[in-house]
């Protein structure tokens, strides 16, 4: 995946551009989306006004170095999302010059005459001819012919994929270019509708809605910031009763110092890198709510074929009935299976050649092949008026019917029933009316899955293999792959009513698919990560697309939406604990001079209020660009129990909140008091 190789965060092409943008975020229509930096920036307006006016009594240095690291602090906090919006507006840019290229031969009937027009011109329901060389003009359906076709302008993979009319692999997608032959497409998406402008705009951000989580973050960070608005609003009293006063530059500063303005500062980095961090992974995710959903499923519903096994059948043994022989059995699957091109019958032509030493390499002149067909089910060939028949169990009894009945059929069935138990597929082989065995087709279950079906149990989710084959089959491969349930003989109704009986438990449930018939259960799942190769239904019914139409990527998705969580609740956890130890660290030097009995909680031994009242500001705000590369990178998840993984953060994480502000407001101050700033 070209695209999964992320770039350093602090070059200058994405450096540069984001102080630009940081500033210009700083328009209040802009900046009020985000409630604590906007009264941030509030306090460093009014701080600036008393600057000039300057009637307070406080020495114009400090209030002046006061406003600058309040400023300073705002644009961190602007400057923290631009940098996780820029990472993705290179890519945008690329994707626009691709887009600004097309144009389209709309067809005028049904022959070949075109015209050429803009694909801003195009509307549902068009056809357009594309051929080789050509650029696909719009999303949409191919409804005549098939062509090889290079998505690396959407996958960044140079790997070309075939796009033919019907079945599942017939959707095309706008921007990706047709390398042979001639397809018609039918456009499916009107102007500015399409995936390449859905991708555009969620790469920039530009359509990123608050998730629920962080609204509801978002209001916690309110109603905290309230609360110590109203604390810092009872100071006056408290010094009054005292016999003196504080100045107001002094507890608006403490304000800011107090308010959660670290997470504030960083929650919208987070959300957007943790976007983009799937976009490089090429998943496309249409909202945020998709990828925090990930981060909580429960249940994993996953296909068996191409996802836990490699996808194709290989044949693994021979079983002889009736007392035939090994090498007789073996030499008629060779030649029954010389012509046949598919996955199973090179492995059997490879299995009869390796372990058996059968050298045949083609049919002998003027043998006829049986192709197969769906009604027979079976395949074969007739040398010299003797025909050897290979195909499905039930098929090759029904197109014999005088060895139905004879010993060599019962052997036959008691070794399809063992080879279903032992999760393989049976092929029946015959030769002129008589049964000669067995092949064991096996799905290869991939390799590693075992072990990554482990760490998704370590996380606590349960998964659910999907297949269609029988119960005995579906169970063995359940038990190899180590999933934990499996849904056999599974139809589409069968899905949706799986997922609908797990949420109605109360749990998350997420799936991958890309047919049409997989729309239904795509669009109930809570998380439906639908493949690119798919139909338009499937990928307009899930919430995700992967690029690169590989199952498995589900797994690594649901670890990339518990990462973005882990993160959030992390830099949550460090943000809340330094405003308690900041609490604590500065509120007993501010008030030492008016009530010097708390001299003894001064364990810090700041030098004066001022001193203590800057030196937090300044913690205040270089905090928040150290946390940067750890917002847009993300902390490392590790599989583990929600037990464990809290006790990690607190330990790690509030811990390191609440030790971190003793010990660098303490050298600021050190710093200041060197240095003479106050």
């Amino acid at each position: 995946m070209a695209r999964s190789v992320q770039k350093s965060l602090f070059t200058a092409d994405l450096i540069v551009p984001a102080i630009g943008d940081a500033f210009r975020k700083l328009n209040p229509g802009e900046l009020i989306r985000n409630p604590v930096m906007f009264t941030t920036a509030v306090v460093a307006t009014l701080l600036t006004m008393l600057l000039v006016v300057g009637q307070d009594g406080l020495a114009t240095g400090f209030k002046l170095q006061l406003v600058i690291w309040l400023w300073l602090t705002v644009l961190f906090g602007t400057f923290a999302e631009a940098l996780a919006e820029g990472r993705g507006k290179a890519q945008a840019a690329s994707l626009r010059a691709t887009k600004a290229e097309l144009t389209a031969k709309r067809l005028k009937g049904d022959d070949k005459a075109f015209e050429a027009v803009p694909a801003s011109a195009l509307r549902v329901g068009d056809v357009v001819l594309v051929e080789t060389g050509d650029l696909i003009p719009s999303d949409g359906e191919v409804v005549a012919g098939v062509a090889s076709v290079n998505e690396a302008a959407i996958t960044g993979e140079s790997a070309p994929v075939i796009r033919e009319a019907g079945g599942d692999r017939s959707a095309v997608t706008a921007g990706t270019r047709v390398i042979s032959d001639e397809i018609r497409v039918q456009v499916t998406v009107n102007p500015g509708q399409g995936f390449l402008d859905r991708m555009i705009a969620l790469v920039e951000g530009a359509e990123r809605q608050k998730t629920p989580n962080e609204i509801a973050l978002t209001l916690l960070l309110v109603g905290l910031t309230i609360i110590f608005l109203i604390a810092v609003g009872t100071i006056p009293a408290f010094a009054s009763y005292a016999g003196g006063g504080i100045p107001v530059a002094i507890l608006a500063a403490l304000l800011i110092t107090l308010i959660p303005t670290t997470i504030a500062a960083l929650l919208s980095a987070i959300g957007i890198a943790g976007m983009d961090r799937l976009v490089r992974f090429n998943v496309l995710a249409k909202s945020g709510r998709a990828v925090e959903a990930a981060g909580d499923v429960d249940v994993l519903l996953l296909d068996k074929t191409g996802t836990i096994t490699v996808g194709d059948r290989q044949a693994t043994e021979f079983r002889p009935v009736g007392g035939q022989s090994m090498p007789v059995l073996s030499e008629a699957a060779l030649l029954a299976s010389l012509a046949d091109e598919t996955p199973e019958g090179r492995s059997i032509v490879a299995l009869a050649r390796e372990k058996f030493a059968r050298t045949t390499a083609e049919l002998p002149a003027g043998a006829e092949i049986i192709p197969f067909t769906a009604q027979t089910r079976i395949s074969g060939v007739n040398i010299a008026g003797s025909v050897i028949q290979k195909g499905a169990v039930d098929s090759v009894l029904k197109a014999n019917p005088e060895a139905q009945t004879t010993a060599a059929a019962t052997e036959l069935r008691r070794i399809t029933d063992e080879i279903a138990r032992a999760g393989g597929t049976p092929l029946a082989v015959a030769k002129d009316g008589q049964l000669l065995g067995a092949i064991f087709l096996k799905d290869i279950v991939k390799a590693g899955i075992r072990e990554r079906f482990g760490e998704l149990r370590a996380m606590g989710i349960r998964t659910v293999m999907i297949t269609g084959d029988n119960p005995l089959t579906a169970a063995a491969i359940a038990a190899e792959a180590g999933v934990d349930d499996f849904l056999a003989q599974a139809t589409p109704e069968d899905k949706l009513e799986l997922i609908r009986k797990e949420q109605q438990g109360g749990r998350l449930v997420a799936m991958c698919g890309d047919g049409t018939n997989d729309a239904p259960a795509l669009a109930q799942a809570d998380v439906g990560v639908a493949m690119n190769t798919g139909t338009q239904a499937a990928r307009e019914a899930g919430n995700m697309v992967d690029l690169d139409s590989d199952p498995t990527k589900l797994i690594e998705v649901v670890g990339l939406g518990k990462q973005l969580l882990m993160t959030r609740g992390a830099l949550t956890t460090f943000s809340v604990a330094n405003d308690v130890a900041k609490y604590f660290a500065i509120i007993p030097a501010m008030f030492i001079v008016l009530y010097p009995g708390l001299g003894v909680l001064n364990i810090m031994g700041l030098t004066s209020p001022e001193s203590a009242i800057l030196s937090a500001i300044i913690f205040n705000a270089l905090i928040i660009p150290l946390l940067v590369p750890l917002a847009l990178k993300g902390v490392t998840y590790r599989p583990m129990g929600a037990g464990p993984l809290l006790a990690r953060n607190l330990a790690v994480y509030g811990l390191g909140g609440l030790v971190a502000p003793f010990i660098g407001i303490k050298l600021i101050d050190l710093a200041v008091g060197g240095l003479g700033l106050v």
